[in-house]
């Protein structure tokens, strides 16, 4: 619920302006008319401070300096440019303060409707006990279909066959330290916050590798999702985690854009 004290506001009018959902009303003070999304641009916009949600933490809220805040344009293309998908990773942990600030990264990421649905599930300590429940969960369905398994669900197997083959072949998981899930209510909002969380993560010279075949697995895996605590959430997006074990020198080509202008 959306509190606008009464004693600070100055009656200026900018959060009712910029309510997405004309739900605040200007006399002399600012009033909420109805129940609201909670989308916070009423605390944001607010020159005298006056607006607050209990519901939420306001001791997390971060005053605005212009100086120092606005990233450079081609400091922001270059990261862009210069971002790969990795790979490989070197066997070191990644401590729970850094995943803490993916955590943050992730958690300010736009909603639809401010639905804030998205939620993350990172293993590391258990890592080894995903695996083998991944693989045993491949190794149940390839012995129950078979050869009349879809072809979707053939690489699964191949990755498993190689495995077998050779221990070290880590394919599915390409031996990065940590696993991320992020589950939500829409696909595109976990898509944002997987990209907040890749751009932070980079930031902190850590590599980032979006795996679709591992979403798309575990997704269809109920036991893995209820040892998870995620049995009544859709996972959306997975990536692995780590410290490169190569360094990039440069950007990579890229065709030429397909752009209309009009």
């Amino acid at each position: 619920m959306v509190i606008i004290d009464q004693e600070t506001c100055i009656g200026c009018g900018k959060c009712a302006a910029d309510c997405p959902a004309w739900n605040i009303k200007i006399e002399e003070k600012a009033a909420i008319k109805a129940d609201c999304i909670q989308c916070g641009h009423c605390v944001a916009v607010c020159p005298a401070g006056a607006v607050s949600i209990p519901e939420y933490d306001m001791e997390d809220i971060e005053e605005y300096q212009e100086e120092g805040f606005r990233l450079q344009p081609e400091q922001v293309l270059h990261s862009i440019k210069y971002r790969r998908s990795v790979r490989e990773y070197q066997p070191k942990e990644v401590s729970r303060s850094d995943l803490e600030l993916l955590v943050q990264a992730g958690r300010y990421t736009a909603t639809a409707k401010n639905s804030q649905s998205n939620g993350f599930v990172f293993v590391q300590k258990e890592l080894e006990q995903l695996k083998e429940q991944v693989w045993e969960f491949i190794d149940q369905t390839e012995q129950k279909q078979g050869r009349s398994a879809s072809k979707e669900l053939l690489p699964y197997f191949s990755f498993n066959r190689r495995r077998k083959a050779d221990p070290s072949d880590d394919y599915l998981f390409r031996n990065a330290p940590v696993v991320l899930f992020v589950t939500s209510d829409y696909l595109l909002d976990a898509g944002l916050a997987a990209q907040n969380i890749e751009t932070m993560a980079v930031s902190m010279g850590l590599g980032v590798l979006y795996n679709g075949y591992l979403a798309r697995i575990a997704e269809a895996n109920e036991k893995l999702k209820q040892w998870l605590g995620i049995q009544d959430k859709t996972i959306r997006a997975c990536m692995l985690l780590g410290y490169p074990v190569r360094h990039y020198i440069r950007t990579a080509p890229r065709k030429a854009p397909d752009v209309i202008w009009k």
